[in-house]
């Protein structure tokens, strides 16, 4: 399997001799000891250029040449299309008007990554999995829209026009060609993202990160004792670190034993009865998600390391170094909601669609930031219909939990037994959602729905229909009017005692 892989391998094949022995394809190999070349790169990085002892120029050199090695190890002459797409959004950025400079800013650069991903979809082998150039550029295009919006917010915009949260993120002045690059490309997140605003990478570009801007929490305390010098992310990166190492041995040897494909093999599913099938499914999904906990958290202890990512002190005083963490897991692996696993899951995607669609958007919100989630993460027909799925699932969830919910508050026990039933609802529900994301074929997705008859489907179809929920802008906006209905009557009141006043 390795030597088949290294002949349509773009990127250096020096790790040959190991991706043979280990039996892993090489780009796989080159990715991992990328990484791990990256983590010791934001170790030094940390120590010996750190702000007190270097310009932000050097620091965002170093970053951005080092980003560059990595990408080129990795992927060859294809990471070009990394400076590429980063040139043409920047000279967008550049001639066009800030006043639809976002907009265009948006159209090329996810144009550019859809055409990107569909030449390799129909250039290389049809459901690849190893890593791609295409990958990359998915963090990128997240930096370069969320940049383009965040401009126009604050040069184009009144501060009454805005948000609390897009005041801070909003940018005052147009980045320079260096700080550009470096946000896109650095080498700490070249690779693996995860995305993050530019505010926040500046501010740990030019050592400000630790200031109090960055030190609010939930317990108020953002100086005091906790403030007399700089925190060490060391224990998180260990902690980290070995949550990397414990979900690459889970999936290295569970994935194997529990393939999703299984579930539409004819004799499996003629033969096994269906709860077993529901069984499986769950498992064969439990089994594929430590892949993506090892990537996305070895991702977040290299720019621990590094110095990024620091958010603030929990209540005992130690630091926090989640501000750009994309998972928790245990309020995956617990979730009683859809919504609160896809909170949890690919955090700082879900803030990107956020900001970008869901709060821009004026119609429809919810099923535009689908639509774009599925755009974004490719063309293979499994994701659409595993997005679209998803909207029926959420609006399902939310009729579930508006309705049926408040019955269950009323003891503890009511609600242990509702958060267990939600509990396996919701395990069930995202197995069933994410299959077509695996199956990525139409058809293998299709004969999946068909051997589940399509019952989550038509259930929430039902669900939708007899327990029908307002949408959030809806009850927002009538909460809103009957604040100002409220005034209203308060302020005509006022004037009618005044009238009565005078007139007496």
């Amino acid at each position: 399997m390795a030597t088949q892989t290294a002949a349509s391998c773009t990127g250096s094949t020096l790790l040959q001799p190991i991706s043979e022995i280990i039996n892993l394809p090489v780009d796989q190999v080159n990715f991992v000891a990328c990484q791990l070349f990256a983590l010791l790169m934001a170790v030094w990085f940390r120590l010996y250029l750190h702000p007190s002892k270097t310009s932000p120029f050097i620091r965002h050199v170093v970053a951005t040449l080092l980003g560059f090695y990595l990408a080129l190890f990795c992927f060859g002459w294809y990471s070009l299309h990394f400076l590429v797409q980063s040139g043409l959004s920047y000279s967008v950025m550049i001639f066009v008007g800030l006043e639809h400079m976002h907009k265009y800013c948006f159209i090329v650069t996810l144009g550019y990554l859809i055409l990107c991903q569909i030449t390799r979809v129909y250039v290389f082998d049809y459901g690849m999995y190893s890593a791609d150039f295409t990958g990359p550029m998915m963090v990128i295009t997240q930096k370069i829209t969320s940049l383009a919006f965040e401009i126009h917010d604050g040069l184009a915009k009144r501060d009454g026009q805005l948000t609390p949260s897009q005041k801070y993120l909003a940018i005052r002045r147009m980045p320079s060609l260096l700080e550009y690059l470096s946000y896109n490309c650095n080498f700490m997140g070249i690779l693996a993202g995860p995305s993050c605003s530019y505010n926040d990478y500046m501010a740990f570009i030019e050592g400000t990160c630790y200031q109090p801007r960055h030190q609010e929490n939930a317990n108020g305390k953002e100086n005091g004792k906790y403030k007399q010098s700089e925190p060490s992310p060391k224990n998180d990166v260990i902690s980290k670190l070995c949550t990397c190492a414990i979900s690459l041995a889970i999936y290295l040897s569970v994935c194997k034993l529990l393939p999703v494909e299984r579930s539409i093999n004819d004799d499996f599913v003629s033969s096994t009865p269906f709860h077993l099938q529901v069984i499986y499914l769950y498992l064969a999904m439990l089994a594929l998600r430590p892949k993506y906990y090892f990537v996305w958290t070895l991702a977040d202890a290299i720019n621990n390391a590094a110095g990024f990512g620091f958010n603030g002190y929990n209540k005992d005083g130690s630091p926090r170094w989640d501000l750009i963490s994309n998972l928790r897991i245990l309020d995956i692996e617990f979730a009683t909601s859809f919504k609160m696993f896809l909170d949890n899951w690919n955090i700082q995607t879900a803030l990107w669609l956020k900001r970008v669609c869901y709060e821009r958007c004026r119609i429809n919100p919810m099923m535009a930031t689908f639509l774009l989630s599925a755009m974004w993460h490719g063309v293979y027909p499994g994701y659409y219909l595993t997005f679209l799925t998803g909207i029926a699932m959420t609006m399902a969830a939310r009729a579930v939990r508006h309705n049926i919910r408040p019955y269950f508050q009323v003891s503890d026990s009511h609600k242990c037994i509702y958060d267990v039933v939600t509990w396996a609802g919701t395990q069930v529900a995202i197995s069933y959602t994410v299959a077509p994301f695996v199956l990525l074929a139409v058809g293998r997705s299709l004969k999946f729905y068909r051997s589940w008859y399509f019952c989550l489907h038509l259930l929430c179809l039902l669900v939708v229909v007899a327990l029908p929920v307002k949408s959030r802008r809806r009850q927002a906006k009538e909460q809103q009017d009957g604040l100002k209905d409220n005034q209203t009557d308060h302020n005509s009141t006022d004037n009618n005692c005044n009238q009565k006043d005078k007139a007496t």
